[in-house]
């Protein structure tokens, strides 16, 4: 085995740990320093209304991530939530994200922050149709029992980016309140 061969070898074998470890870390594409500052920003988010902290979920980062591979690569790049039934069913919470023209590595945070800006319009009373459309996201990311969740991020053929969100237990029922 020639030199260069062997060499190529190693640098493939490396990459290929590498790349499992970054997954074993997180679940999905996310870094383990995006890990860490959304799972902050989501646990601070939680604290300001006194909700206990989340822990991050492998399980739910690959949930988030396959789907969120799926809206891009096979839907086009186009936002829908899981459907409620079959082979891509939603079990979990969900938050998704879509954004254009921004740092792909700013994605998962950003979304976190949107998704938390629409506490201004929330008055923690009983979740309704109403609420749920304007504040569904915020709710969701500070749901009482919520104790787990996970992120995935895709980046589109054109260059978008999409981020899922999965959180367990799921939150959000109609005439209950967020916490």
């Amino acid at each position: 085995m020639s030199r260069l061969s062997l060499g190529m070898m190693l640098f493939l074998f490396s990459s290929f740990v590498i790349s499992q470890e970054i997954k074993f870390v997180s679940g999905s594409s996310l870094t383990e320093s995006q890990v860490n500052e959304v799972l902050e920003f989501h646990n601070q988010t939680r604290a300001e209304v006194g909700v206990k902290p989340m822990e991050w979920s492998e399980e739910l980062a690959t949930f988030a991530q396959e789907w969120a591979d799926r809206l891009a690569f096979s839907k086009g790049c186009r936002m829908e939530h899981r459907p409620v039934s079959g082979k891509w069913e939603g079990k979990y919470g969900e938050n998704l994200y879509w954004s254009s023209g921004y740092k792909i590595s700013e994605a998962p945070l950003l979304a976190s922050k949107v998704w938390a800006d629409e506490k201004k319009d929330f008055k923690n009373k009983p979740i309704n149709q109403r609420n749920l459309t304007a504040t569904g996201h915020y709710t969701q990311m500070v749901w009482h029992n919520t104790t787990q969740m996970g992120m995935g991020m895709t980046v589109c053929k054109n260059g978008d980016v999409i981020v899922a969100a999965n959180y367990n237990p799921p939150g959000n029922y109609l005439g209950e309140r967020a916490y």
